[in-house]
């Protein structure tokens, strides 16, 4: 009877664990949200150069110098190139790495989920290969 009662209670604890709080066992977390933070300070200072070093590899290919990238984030990412406001949310397994979810509102007033897909490096450091945006209803940090 025992044995049933502990594999009851330890089901329960194993499916009552939330999620999100499976994204705060990434040691790297801290690391990522900092790379972001710096990021965005880079698009505050309108600093092309210094945004542009945290890409990827590959992203730095696609866009080719420090100008374009910030053209084009500038063009379509006013959310995380002048945010009111930020929060950095859940850090989720993604094929290519990891998605960290920041709630941003944008200049408009607007809120979105910028999803930032982060690539590993072969250095142990990890770079930013993407962002999306997610447009969100009325919510607020």
């Amino acid at each position: 009877m025992r044995h049933l009662i502990l594999s009851i209670v330890l089901s329960v604890l194993a499916f009552s664990t939330p999620a999100a709080a499976e994204s705060d066992n990434f040691p790297d977390r801290a690391a990522i949200e900092t790379l972001i933070s710096a990021q965005m300070r880079a698009f505050e200072a309108d600093d092309a150069a210094a945004a542009f070093a945290f890409a990827s590899p590959d992203l730095q290919a696609k866009f080719g110098n420090p100008a374009t990238f910030m053209d084009m984030v500038r063009a379509g990412y006013a959310p995380v190139y002048r945010p009111r406001a930020v929060e950095f949310r859940d850090l989720v397994p993604s094929p290519a790495g990891l998605d960290q979810q920041v709630f941003v509102i944008g200049p408009d007033g607007r809120a979105y989920l910028a999803h930032y897909m982060m690539e590993p490096q072969p250095d142990g450091s990890w770079r930013i290969g993407g962002c999306y945006l997610e447009p969100l209803g009325e919510e607020s940090v």
